[in-house]
C-alpha cells in the first residue's frame, strides 16, 4: 500500500479558499478589492508604530492592556467586556473556537466568506442562510435555530451590498432567539454607517447577554496591514474568547499604533465624513445611469451586474483597477478618490443595468 504521508483532516477538502479578486497583479494600480483604507495612518499613529521598533525583541503584552482600557473608555464599558485580537477574523475564529463542539451549529448569513471558511475550520456544521434581496433574512435566521445552534453571526453593514440592520429588525430577531445562543453583531464598517435607525451593538449588548459585538481598526482607522480588532461581550463570554487566542496574538506594533489611533479619533472622524460623502455621490451617479445599487452605508458600493461581473473586474482591471467580482451575482468596488470613483462610473456605463 503506497504510503500518503500524515493523515490530515478529510472534513477540510472542501473548505473554500477566500478569493479577493480576479487574480492580476495584486500589487498596481488601485486596490478597491479589500475595502481598505486608501489613506495611510495619521502622523502621531505613524510616530507610534516607528517606535515599536526598538521594542520589538520584547514579547507584547498578551492582555493588550493600554489598548483594552483605551478601547473602554472610547465606548463607555468595562475593560472585562472588551477583548482585542489580531483582526476580526482572528476574533471570529476565537469565538468559534469558544462555542463550537462536536456536531455544533453555527448560522450566518450569505455574504462574508469567512463565517463559512473558519466555521468549517471549527468543527460547525455550517448553516448559511440566503439573503432576502440585498438584505440579510433575519426571520430565515432565527428560523434554523436548533438545540445544536451556539452561535449566529449577524452583520451590519453587511459585505458585499452594505444594507444595514435597523434596531427595531434586531431587537424583534432578538426576541426569536434562546438566551444560550451566541448573537455577534460584526460591525466592521460601523463608523461608516449614517443611516438613522441603524443597529448599534454596543447599546444592544448593554441589554442583552448574549450579544456580542466585533469592530476593528483595518477599515477606518486604516491599520489593515496590522492586524488589530475587538470584541465587546459579557465578561463570562469575554474571558472564554480569550482564552482560545494564540498567546501574544496581537503585535507589539498593532498595540501601539490602534492605541495611538484611538486617541486620534477626531482626526479619523474627519477622514470617515469625507469618504462617507464621496460614496453617497458615487451612488447618485451610479443610480441616474439606471443601476438599482442598494443604499451602502459602508465603505464600498455593490454593482448588481449578474453574469457580467467577472467581465467588469477584467474591464477594471484594464485600467488599472482591482475590484472584488462575485461570480454570477455582482461587484464589490470600494469607495476611492473621486477620480477614480468617476472611472468605475464610466466604466460601468458600458453595461446594461438589470
Amino acid at each position: 500500500m503506497p504510503d500518503l504521508g500524515p493523515k490530515l483532516r478529510a472534513d477540510l477538502v472542501d473548505v473554500p479558499a477566500y478569493e479577493t479578486a480576479i487574480r492580476v497583479d495584486d500589487h498596481s494600480g488601485y486596490r478597491l478589492h479589500r475595502n481598505e483604507n486608501s489613506q495611510p495612518p495619521q502622523g502621531g499613529v505613524l510616530a507610534r508604530i516607528s517606535s515599536a521598533a526598538m521594542i520589538c525583541h520584547r514579547y507584547p503584552d498578551d492582555r493588550s492592556g493600554e489598548l483594552t482600557r483605551r478601547i473602554a473608555d472610547m465606548i463607555q464599558v468595562s475593560p472585562d467586556h472588551v477583548v482585542v485580537g489580531a483582526g476580526t477574523t482572528a476574533i471570529c475564529q476565537q469565538i468559534l473556537l469558544a462555542t463550537i463542539g462536536h456536531g455544533d451549529e453555527a448560522v450566518f448569513p450569505h455574504g462574508p466568506e469567512r463565517y463559512l471558511t473558519l466555521s468549517r475550520v471549527a468543527g460547525a456544521r455550517a448553516m448559511q442562510i440566503p439573503l432576502d434581496g440585498y438584505r440579510q433574512d433575519l426571520a430565515s435566521m432565527a428560523a434554523a435555530v436548533t438545540d445544536r445552534t451556539r452561535v449566529i453571526f449577524v452583520c451590519s453593514p453587511l459585505s458585499p451590498t452594505g444594507t444595514v440592520i435597523r434596531e427595531p429588525e434586531m431587537r424583534a430577531f432578538l426576541a426569536h432567539v434562546p438566551g444560550d445562543v451566541l448573537v455577534v453583531l460584526d460591525e466592521e464598517y460601523r463608523d461608516y454607517v449614517r443611516e438613522p435607525g441603524a443597529v448599534d451593538g454596543i447599546e444592544l449588548h448593554r441589554e442583552y447577554p448574549n450579544v456580542a459585538v466585533m469592530r476593528t481598526f483595518s477599515k477606518a482607522y486604516g491599520l489593515a496591514g496590522l492586524r488589530a480588532g475587538y470584541a465587546i461581550s459579557g465578561a463570562r463570554v469575554a474571558e472564554a474568547i480569550r482564552t482560545t487566542a494564540l498567546p501574544f496574538g496581537v503585535s507589539v506594533t498593532a498595540q501601539l499604533a490602534a492605541t495611538a489611533a484611538v486617541q486620534a479619533g477626531d482626526q479619523v472622524r474627519r477622514r470617515v465624513d469625507t469618504l462617507v460623502s464621496e460614496r453617497n455621490r458615487l451612488q447618485r451617479l451610479l443610480r441616474s445611469q439606471g443601476w438599482p445599487v442598494p443604499a451602502s452605508q459602508a465603505n464600498f458600493v455593490w454593482l448588481p451586474l449578474g453574469e457580467a461581473a467577472d467581465d467588469f473586474a477584467l474591464a477594471c482591471a484594464d485600467h488599472g483597477l482591482l475590484v472584488r467580482p462575485y461570480p454570477g451575482w455582482g461587484v464589490r468596488v470600494t469607495v476611492s478618490e473621486p477620480a477614480v470613483n468617476d472611472l468605475i462610473a464610466f466604466i460601468v456605463a458600458g453595461y446594461p443595468p438589470p
